[in-house]
């Protein structure tokens, strides 16, 4: 190995480890779990249809509507879209939801489930500008 060679693979090391690192030390209060209170709203056409709060019991909720249904599946301070009848099944590969802003959306029934946190005030304005 050349010194071009090491310093190559040094390089690429450090950019590496430049977006590692963050995720290690990042702050874990937006993580799904007991101390943090959210909940999961879901949507169809645009009215909320029911807010569920994420626990690690494991429950259902069937969305029925006139364009077909989806049954989702809260378990492990998260939610899934577990089964569907809309033909592309494409809301199905949204997989195990936990965070704050993370989101489901199945088109064909118009379905969007969105994680919230449960603390009202949580998205206020933080300023004004004039």
């Amino acid at each position: 190995m050349k010194r071009a060679d090491v310093l190559l693979i040094s390089i690429v090391l450090i950019a590496a480890l430049a977006f590692i690192v963050p995720r290690w030390l990042s702050n874990d209060n937006d993580k799904a779990g007991p101390d943090n209170n959210l909940v999961a709203n879901i949507t169809v056409d645009g009215k909320l249809y029911k807010t569920v709060k994420l626990t690690k019991e494991e429950q259902t909720i069937d969305v029925r509507t006139e364009r077909g249904y989806n049954i989702l599946k809260v378990h492990d301070y998260g939610i899934e879209m577990y089964d569907a009848d809309c033909p592309d099944k494409v809301c199905l590969g949204f997989g195990h939801i936990t965070r704050p802003k993370q989101t489901i959306v199945c088109l064909p029934h118009r379905v969007l489930v969105e994680i919230a946190g449960a603390v009202p005030g949580e998205d206020d304005i933080d300023a004004y500008v004039q």
